[in-house]
């Protein structure tokens, strides 16, 4: 590549880096006169990479915003960033993309990466494993996600088309993951945020066709537009804390409180918050950190199935007591005689 081609390059790659750069610091940085790096802006100009010239004091020039992406420059370091985060992406379900897009990004990546590097790359991509299975996907379609994104940004009410889990058209506290509301049509929604939780995207805000706050997963709103207008969102717990607390809280088959020793904070430590609502029990359910001095903390969850829950409360290593249901009760002490007769090393009694 001759050096003035390499050049011009040279100086993409620094406009892509960000911010306003100096004619003077860029002919520090490319070794030629301010003169050339003129020269080599209307070069990149013809080629219609939208570089624009920043007047005043501080003035110099910086890419800006074009009807198409100009070449794109990334260091190895950058390279390897890119295809890593494509591949942890389609594997957790999160990268927000219809389709085989990320595999054809990650591809078109790799298409124009030097050869040195790109064996360099595939050496890592086929060498590593996941511990985990892969995410079923539920990214959602960037027609609706960029929508909600610009929603949640502005303040400004959202119309959304939404499938429950049901099939009809309904929204929940859990995101219509469960049963809920039913109804059909267009609702408005006031977005407090977007939130990326265990491989799916969710929307939480203020429904306004049932007066009440709704978390929406992404992946079953059919269609979404910016209405005109704001709204500002009221004050006290962030989406992620209202996300986590509406899957915690979600209509399920059975509804199971269990008080448990300890404080608030040692027991949120071990049961995550999209699975178990935790309060001191002297509380109103405002989730204070009561407890202190060996208090006792009332946790509730849904579930829909019991046959878990044993082994779980095991896993706290802490006193408790179930409230609520009855058949609980019986399994946790099914799994204390099994547990005695381990300890015993004798033989469960046969069927």
């Amino acid at each position: 590549m001759s050096r003035p081609v390499s050049r011009v390059l040279t100086l993409l790659e620094l406009l892509q880096s960000g911010g306003v750069r100096t004619v003077a610091e860029l002919a520090d940085r490319l070794g030629v006169g301010e003169r050339t790096v003129r020269r080599y802006v209307d070069h990149l100009v013809d080629l219609d990479v939208p570089v624009e010239s920043v007047r005043g004091r501080y003035g110099g020039y910086r890419l800006a915003p074009g009807h198409r992406m100009p070449p794109l420059m990334l260091t190895d370091d950058e390279a390897l960033a890119v295809l890593l985060g494509l591949v942890a992406g389609r594997r957790t379900g999160i990268t927000a993309a219809a389709g085989t897009a990320g595999e054809t990004a990650a591809a078109k990546v790799r298409r124009v990466l030097p050869e040195r590097l790109r064996d360099r790359l595939d050496a890592v991509l086929d060498s590593l494993t996941f511990t985990t299975a892969p995410t079923g996907s539920a990214a959602p379609d960037a027609a609706v996600l960029l929508p909600v994104a610009d929603a949640v940004r502005h303040h400004r009410p959202l119309a959304i088309r939404y499938t429950g889990g049901s099939g009809a058209g309904s929204g929940s506290g859990s995101g219509g993951s469960r049963s809920g509301r039913s109804g059909s049509g267009e609702r408005t929604v006031y977005p407090y945020g977007l939130v990326a939780h265990a491989g799916r995207w969710y929307v939480t805000g203020r429904d306004l066709s049932v007066g009440a706050d709704r978390t929406f997963r992404l992946d079953r709103i059919h269609g979404a537009r910016v209405l005109p207008g704001t709204f500002e969102p009221p004050p006290g717990p962030g989406p992620a804390e209202r996300v986590l607390t509406a899957l915690a809280t979600a209509p399920y088959r059975h509804e199971v409180t269990v008080q448990v020793r300890g404080t608030a904070e040692e027991i949120r430590a071990r049961l995550p918050r999209s699975v178990a609502v935790v309060a001191a029990a002297d509380d109103d359910g405002d989730g204070g950190e009561g407890g202190e001095g060996g208090g006792w903390c009332r946790v509730e969850i849904r579930a829909e199935r019991l046959d878990w829950l044993p082994g779980l409360l095991a896993s706290l290593d802490r006193p408790f007591v179930v409230e609520r249901p009855d058949e609980l009760r019986g399994l946790v002490a099914d799994l204390a005689g099994r547990l005695m007769d381990a300890a015993r090393g004798t033989a469960p009694p046969r069927d």
